[in-house]
């Protein structure tokens, strides 16, 4: 689960999830979700495989969705669908999307980068939440 929240000149964002795992999965989805309007009309008809090093979760998710952004700009490859692996070293991840059809996919955000500026995770009592602000 998560929600769009606006900051000056920014967006952010705010997640939720039962687990670790989940809540990279859910802010990749969050991060598509402000790139195509209709993040659910985006087939998993495409793979990739990332590794990302880190250990600290802040840092962790930070180079996550840089590397999704990357992805996107680089290659138009949107991605809907996630499974996430925490390792201690980092994480490995699989991504299932499609390239952008601009037919079928309605473009919202033009997300420049993620930053820094107020990122967090943090345990809740549900789970737990995270925040990311991203440039747009």
């Amino acid at each position: 689960m998560y929600e769009v929240f606006d900051h000056t000149a920014d967006i952010g964002l705010r997640i939720w999830a039962p687990d670790r795992p989940s809540l990279y999965a859910e802010a990749a989805r969050a991060l598509f979700s402000l790139v195509v309007l209709n993040l659910d009309a985006v087939r998993p008809v495409e793979q990739r495989r990332f590794v990302i090093a880190g250990e600290q979760d802040d840092y962790l998710l930070f180079d996550w969705l840089n590397e999704l952004l990357y992805t996107f700009e680089t290659e138009h490859l949107l991605l809907s669908e996630f499974q996430i692996e925490l390792e201690p070293a980092g994480l490995r991840a699989t991504g299932r999307g499609e390239r952008l059809d601009r037919s079928r996919h309605e473009l919202d955000h033009e997300v420049k980068a993620i930053t820094y500026h107020g990122l967090k995770i943090d345990s809740a009592p549900s789970g737990w939440m995270a925040e990311v602000i991203v440039d747009i």
